[in-house]
């Protein structure tokens, strides 16, 4: 659909190292600044750093006004006067100046759409700038509607989350303590690239470079998101539509869903049925398995995140396989059902299909 994205991560940027805030620090970053004056100069804060932030540096340096784009860690507001882009520091936001700070009282910005979450710094950069680097790195035009459904996917599945772990919003309304942890997330990993306590080298320099290493872990992730978007999800959504369209020539229900090759459907499969209109709801959809060659039946979540089922296969059927399912089901060449009901498969298509039409009517 497009071409390789060949894009590499961007190499390492080098970085203006501001120490402290004394005057004769201040004075040299001046004189450098005025040297390079063609050099564009990010900034962002010094010391502990976050997703946020190191994500926003990487994503300015993939737009075509930063690509070039030097890196300043530092909290003087003189130091920070002086450059082209700040983010996640200052007290302002301000995109017609390209400052990008979220911590300031009264900021409410989000990001449209439909979505409530405060953006972050990242998603500040993204809002303003994420249009022309996913053009940029699939090689369309900018005014591509494929761009537009990128944009905001992205968003949803990758850059919201950040935008909340960094605002301190929690992803459940609910005052329950979590049943486990979860440390694992892009933020909890650039949070463990900062220096550590034990580390004999606290140095500027020693925090910049970890702060290198998170920009590229950060960048390397949604450069991978934009991939598997462009490659694999918006074709997919593609597939979706056509199947949602065709739904009443497989039962006359309309709540079966066929897909003739398997793809990621399920997130496609709630957004679509809003933007047609589609009513009934889906409660079965059918597609093969790759590697064994038999046919799925699978129920249909009540929402994305959600295991519990729209419309489950019978209670009667779940745990069952083989001939004793066939059996009791009245239909050649079942397999199995789960012990949950959220799934079955048949050896044929036309067995899978069957099996969809009879739990529908119990």
């Amino acid at each position: 659909m497009y071409k390789a994205l060949s894009r590499s991560l961007l190499a390492a940027p080098r970085f203006f190292v501001v120490k402290n805030n004394s005057a004769t620090n201040v004075i040299n970053i001046r004189c450098l600044a005025m040297s390079t004056s063609a050099i564009k100069r990010i900034g962002t804060h010094n010391g502990s750093f976050h997703c946020d932030e190191a994500l926003g540096c990487f994503l300015l340096c993939l737009t075509n006004k930063f690509s070039d784009a030097h890196i300043v860690r530092s909290r003087d507001p003189e130091v920070l006067d002086t450059l082209d882009a700040i983010l996640d520091v200052g007290g302002v936001y301000d995109p017609k100046k390209y400052r990008y700070d979220h911590h300031q009282k009264g900021f409410t910005e989000v990001f449209g759409y439909g979505f409530t979450t405060k953006l972050s710094s990242a998603g500040l950069v993204y809002k303003h700038f994420g249009k022309e680097i996913i053009a940029k790195e699939l090689q369309v035009d900018e005014s591509h509607p494929d761009v537009e459904h990128l944009y905001v996917a992205i968003y949803r599945s990758f850059m919201e989350a950040i935008d909340a772990v960094d605002n301190g919003i929690s992803q459940y309304n609910t005052d329950q303590p979590p049943r486990y942890v979860n440390n694992t997330h892009l933020s909890s990993r650039v949070g463990r690239l900062n220096l550590d306590w034990t580390d004999p080298d606290q140095s500027s320099d020693k925090e910049n470079e970890a702060f290198d290493r998170a920009m590229a872990l950060t960048g390397s992730e949604f450069l991978d998101s934009v991939r598997f978007h462009a490659k694999s999800w918006l074709p997919a959504r593609t597939v979706v539509i056509k199947c949602l369209e065709e739904r009443f020539n497989i039962d006359p229900s309309g709540e079966i869903l066929h897909l003739d090759k398997f793809c990621p459907w399920k997130l496609h499969l709630f957004e679509l049925e809003q933007e047609m209109k589609i009513s009934p709801p889906i409660k079965y959809v059918l597609y093969q398995d790759e590697r064994s060659k038999g046919w799925r039946v699978q129920a249909v979540s009540i929402a994305p995140d959600k295991f519990e089922s729209r419309k489950a296969l019978p209670i009667m059927w779940r745990g069952l396989r083989d001939e004793e399912l066939s059996k009791e089901t009245g239909i050649p060449g079942c397999v199995f059902v789960h012990m949950s009901g959220f799934i079955g498969g048949n050896k044929t298509c036309d067995g899978a299909l069957e099996m969809a039409k009879a739990a529908l009517k119990l």
